[in-house]
């Protein structure tokens, strides 16, 4: 799939992640190591037990190849895990999984804040390896939870 085909028109949400589309378009700097970052401050999915939902802060970091990760296809793929069943863990692995077979990046990273159930917040992190020498790779900066104050 190297045409988008969900850009410039209405798109109804997936049903699950496994309906959901990740489209990419061709890198126009292959020659160059760069990090490209998508942030979902407001990601949410459900507790495959309860079915209460949960909510996380994801945070996605890759160094692209060939293929950039087409931006409204992703945010289609991380709203269909609205009413979607899944551990805090399968989620995360579920998106770095997906991005990863969409278009193999040279580096990949993801981290999954998520928000506490039953008084534990649960974080999840996964790279393919280590980034390219020389990157500039800014932290996720994501504050762990603190609760109120």
């Amino acid at each position: 799939m190297d045409e988008p085909s969900l850009l410039g028109r209405p798109v109804p949400l997936p049903p699950n992640p496994d309906a959901a589309i990740l489209e990419r378009v061709p890198n126009p700097d292959r020659a160059a190591d760069y990090v490209v970052r998508f942030t979902c401050p407001e990601f949410t999915a459900l507790c495959p037990i309860t079915g209460q939902p949960d909510f996380a802060h994801i945070v996605i970091d890759y160094v692209p190849d060939e293929w950039l990760l087409e931006s409204k296809s992703l945010k289609l793929f991380l709203a269909s895990f609205r009413n979607y069943g899944a551990f805090h863990e399968a989620c995360t692995m579920l998106i770095a999984r997906r991005v990863r077979a969409a278009i193999s990046p040279r580096w990949l990273r993801i981290g999954g804040y998520w928000f506490p159930r039953g008084g534990i917040p649960i974080d999840v992190f996964w790279q393919t390896g280590e980034p390219p020498a020389g990157l500039y790779l800014p932290p996720q900066s994501a504050p762990p939870y603190r609760g109120r104050f």
